[in-house]
């Protein structure tokens, strides 16, 4: 029991890793498509801002992760195995192909699918933070494109007496400053995602009751309620494991993200990562696990209208919209079948 509760928080961390490694796009595409700093030096700079966000994130949205979607009740270790699996595979299916889907909402899918397996409707918890989370598919997009559009209107009517090369001079040095941002952001939402299905593995009933009174390394491992704010190893692993996977970076998708969109400027970059950035921030602050895939690519969306609406390449944002509708009930399946598989397989009972 205690040896495969340790495999699951692996298996969270590695998926963890693989959110940095696929939403690395989000932070770094525009900065690469702008040429302001090489691939390399891109992913660095976002990890470093990722791994920062230990010290100043909340604990909100660990906590809507760990008690606001399904019945924390009916947890046990193979819902959360199954969850993570399942959210895993739709990663990897999904960066293969090129596609910026939303990890948050690929790991939410799976924790849903894997109740769903095991205890029906009744092992979902539909409240606030479905609604918000939903609401958010379509929300947050809007949102990142509107912050995106006003940004960019706004910048463009202050600076124009400018040339355009001095504009990119100086946005050159600007989007250093919105890139960080922007990392910083998604490591203080996305982070906090993995943190809270690890928090509510280890306050589910079953292991609980073997963690409780343990000594040695095995006592951090005791979590009393699922409401907590994660412990200090679980958010420092998080954000570490974030950080590694955006420093290996998913060059696919920095490609769909930071070119096949529109094409940007510094200046759109700026504007673009800025207001995608306090979106996201927003969201964290507020307990809210919204997607960075979303959000950033509605700013790219927004800054590319202000140009003309045919400078948006709209058969590639549609594509990525299906990935978004289809995110959460095809991680949820893949989930569901992974708990049927583990339940199966392994000699625990819970």
């Amino acid at each position: 029991m205690v040896t495969y509760v340790l495999a699951i928080i692996v298996i969270a961390f590695l998926f963890d890793f693989s959110n940095g490694f696929h939403d690395s796009a989000n932070s770094i595409a525009t900065i690469v498509g702008t040429r302001v700093l090489s691939p390399f030096a891109a992913v660095v700079w976002a990890a470093v801002f990722n791994f920062s966000a230990l010290f100043i994130s909340s604990g909100a949205v660990a906590k809507a992760v760990s008690t606001g979607f399904v019945d924390t009740t009916i947890v046990e270790p193979n819902i959360v195995c199954a969850a993570v699996l399942g959210a895993i595979v739709w990663n990897i299916i999904t960066w293969y192909f090129g596609i910026p889907s939303s990890s948050s909402h690929a790991l939410i899918g799976g924790l849903a699918g894997a109740a769903l397996a095991k205890a029906g409707l009744d092992g979902i918890t539909f409240g606030k933070k479905w609604i918000q989370t939903l609401s958010a598919i379509a929300i947050s997009p809007i949102l990142g494109a509107v912050m995106g559009l006003l940004l960019m209107l706004l910048v463009l009517n202050v600076l124009r007496g400018f040339t355009p090369a001095k504009i990119d001079r100086l946005f050159r040095r600007g989007q250093l400053l919105s890139s960080g941002f922007l990392s910083l952001s998604h490591g203080s939402n996305d982070a906090q995602k993995t943190m809270g299905i690890i928090v509510g593995l280890l306050a589910s009933g079953p292991v609980r009751a073997v963690m409780q009174g343990q000594r040695g390394v095995l006592h951090f491992l005791y979590v009393p309620r699922p409401d907590v704010r994660p412990p200090l190893w679980v958010e420092a692993g998080a954000y570490l494991a974030i950080s590694l996977g955006t420093l290996f970076g998913g060059w696919r998708i920095v490609h769909t993200m930071g070119s096949r969109i529109t094409r940007l400027r510094p200046v759109g970059g700026f504007c673009a990562e800025t207001g995608g950035a306090l979106v996201i921030y927003t969201a964290s602050l507020l307990g809210i696990p919204v997607s960075t895939t979303h959000t950033i690519t509605g700013s790219i969306v927004g800054v590319g209208a202000t140009n003309r609406l045919s400078a948006v390449r709209w058969g590639i944002a549609g594509r990525i919209v299906w990935a978004w509708v289809l995110t959460i009930p095809a991680a949820g399946l893949m989930s569901a079948m992974a708990f049927w598989i583990l339940r199966a397989v392994l000699p625990f009972r819970f």
